[in-house]
C-alpha cells in the first residue's frame, strides 16, 4: 500500500472572492499574526547552563504553529464567521531527520478529538522558523486500528527510509462496556522521498504487545535488526520490560525471532516503571549512542525523564556505558501540559558540521515540542565519563564524597 503526501510547495494566500471587508479583515489579521509568530527567533536560554547541552527560550513547534489552512474552513459561505473548524490540542513526540540541507520533525499532531496524525515540519536551523508542509502524511492504514503515534526515523542501510510508530486498536477481547482496553502494535512505513510511503506489516515479536520500537540503521548478522519494548499489556510492561533486541530476516513480512533485553529497569531509579529506545542510536567512533526514556511512579504520577547509554559497535546488544540518572527532565513549562511531568523522545538529528552539532528533539508534557543542543563528543563524554547509578543511598554518599574530596585536592583545599 502506498500513499503520497503533498510536498512542500506554498503558493501565495488568496483573497476568497465574495467574502465581506470586516471578514476578510479577520482573515488577513490571522495571516499577520500567524506569521510574526513562525518568524519568531527562539535564542538560547541563557538561565540554563550544565555544560552538557544547551535549552532554549521557547518551545520549538506548538498547536499554534499549525497553518491556518489546517483548522479554519475559509469559504466565507460555510463559515461566516471565520471560526476554528478543526482545533489543535497539541504538537508533540516527533521524530527528526536532516533532508535537503534543512532539519525535519515528524510531529505527532493531535486533534480535539484526539486522535493523532503525522506532520512534517521544518526549519532551515533546526531552532526555530518551523513551517508545517501543506499536508500531513498521507498514511496508509492497517485496520482496526484507530490512532497512530511517535514515530521514529532510520535511514537504513539497505538504501531506503523506514518509520516505526505504535498502532493503536481497541482490545478485541475486551468486554462490550469496557471502552478503555487497547492492544498497542509497532506499525512500520518506507519511503525514499517523504513524500510516498508505503506501509509494511506490523511487527509480529513475541511480545503481545509493543511500544517504542525502532530500527537499527545497519544489519546486523544480515537481517533488520530492532530496540523494542515488550509489554504484557498497553499501559504495564508486566513480568518483563525494558528495552528489547530482535532481529528480522525479511522487514517485507515483520516476523522477528526472539528478544532479549538489552537495557533492563532497575528499583528506585528513573527507570524502575519502564523504559524505551527514542530515536535510532547514532553511531560514533566509541560506540553506538543512545537517548531513552525511564520512567519512574511519584506522588503526582508517572514521571518521564531522558537519559543516555552506549552500546558497542561490535555487539550493539552490549551496553558499555550507563550514567546513571536522568540527562534531561522536565524543566519550566515542560513539565506541565495535558500529561504534566513528562519528556519525550523519539528523534535527533547529527548535522553535518565540524563541530558534529546534535539536536535532539522532545515533547514535553504530552503538548508541544522541544528542542536540546550539544555535539557528539559532549555526548560521548557524558555518557563515557558519568558515573553509574550508585543503587543505595550510602554508595551515592560515597561517590558525592569522592567527587568532593578529589576537588579539593586538586585545589589544594
Amino acid at each position: 500500500m502506498k500513499k503520497k503526501s503533498s510536498a512542500k510547495t506554498k503558493a501565495p494566500a488568496k483573497k476568497p472572492s465574495g467574502a465581506p471587508a470586516a471578514w476578510t479583515a479577520r482573515l488577513k489579521q490571522l495571516r499577520t499574526k500567524h506569521e510574526k509568530f513562525l518568524s519568531r527567533k527562539n535564542p538560547v536560554d541563557a538561565d540554563w547552563d550544565n555544560g552538557v547541552f544547551d535549552r532554549f527560550s521557547f518551545p520549538a513547534i506548538t498547536y499554534r504553529h499549525a497553518p491556518i489552512e489546517w483548522r479554519f474552513d475559509l469559504n466565507p459561505k460555510t463559515n461566516p464567521f471565520l471560526m476554528e473548524r478543526l482545533g489543535v490540542n497539541a504538537t508533540l513526540n516527533p521524530g527528526a531527520f536532516l533532508w535537503k540541507g534543512k532539519c525535519h520533525m515528524v510531529v505527532r499532531f493531535e486533534g480535539y478529538d484526539r486522535k493523532s496524525l503525522f506532520a512534517i515540519a521544518e526549519s532551515p536551523n533546526g531552532i526555530d522558523n518551523w513551517r508545517f508542509w501543506d499536508e500531513p502524511i498521507d498514511l496508509p492504514e492497517i485496520k482496526p486500528e484507530t490512532n497512530v503515534y511517535d514515530m521514529r526515523i532510520t535511514f537504513h542501510e539497505d538504501g531506503c527510509i523506514y518509520g516505526t510508530f505504535c498502532a493503536e486498536s481497541k482490545d478485541p477481547n475486551a468486554k462490550a462496556n469496557d471502552l478503555s482496553s487497547a492492544v498497542a502494535v509497532a506499525g512500520m512505513v518506507r519511503t525514499k522521498d517523504f513524500k510516498t510511503w508505503e506501509r509494511l506489516p506490523n511487527l509480529k515479536t513475541p511480545a503481545s504487545q509493543q511500544r517504542n520500537v525502532v530500527l537499527h540503521p545497519e544489519f546486523v548478522d544480515g537481517q533488520y535488526a530492532f530496540y523494542t519494548r515488550p509489554m504484557d499489556g498497553f499501559i504495564d510492561v508486566g513480568s518483563g520490560g525494558g528495552i528489547g533486541w530482535t532481529l528480522c530476516k525479511d522487514i517485507n513480512t515483520g516476523i522477528t525471532g526472539p528478544e532479549q533485553i538489552i537495557e533492563g529497569r532497575a528499583y528506585h531509579t528513573i527507570k524502575e516503571v519502564k523504559n524505551g529506545q527514542g530515536p535510532a542510536p547514532i553511531k560514533t567512533d566509541k560506540g553506538w549512542l543512545h537517548l531513552a526514556h525511564g520512567v519512574r511512579n511519584c506522588a503526582a504520577g508517572l514521571r518521564y525523564v531522558l537519559y543516555m547509554f552506549m552500546t558497542s559497535l561490535e555487539d550493539p546488544t552490549k551496553v558499555i556505558a550507563r550514567p546513571g540518572g536522568h540527562f534531561l527532565a522536565p524543566y519550566g513549562g515542560e513539565g506541565f501540559g495535558d500529561v504534566s511531568n513528562v519528556t519525550f523522545t523519539n528523534g535527533w538529528i547529527q548535522l553535518p558540521d565540524k563541530a558534529k552539532t546534535v539536536l535532539m528533539y522532545y515533547g514535553g508534557s504530552d503538548t508541544r515540542c522541544y528542542v536540546a543542543r550539544s555535539t557528539v563528543d559532549k555526548l560521548v563524554d557524558w555518557c563515557l565519563n558519568t558515573p553509574e547509578d550508585a543503587l543505595t543511598t550510602r554508595k551515592a554518599v560515597d561517590q558525592r564524597l569522592a567527587l568532593i574530596r578529589a576537588n579539593k585536592a586538586l585545589l589544594g583545599k
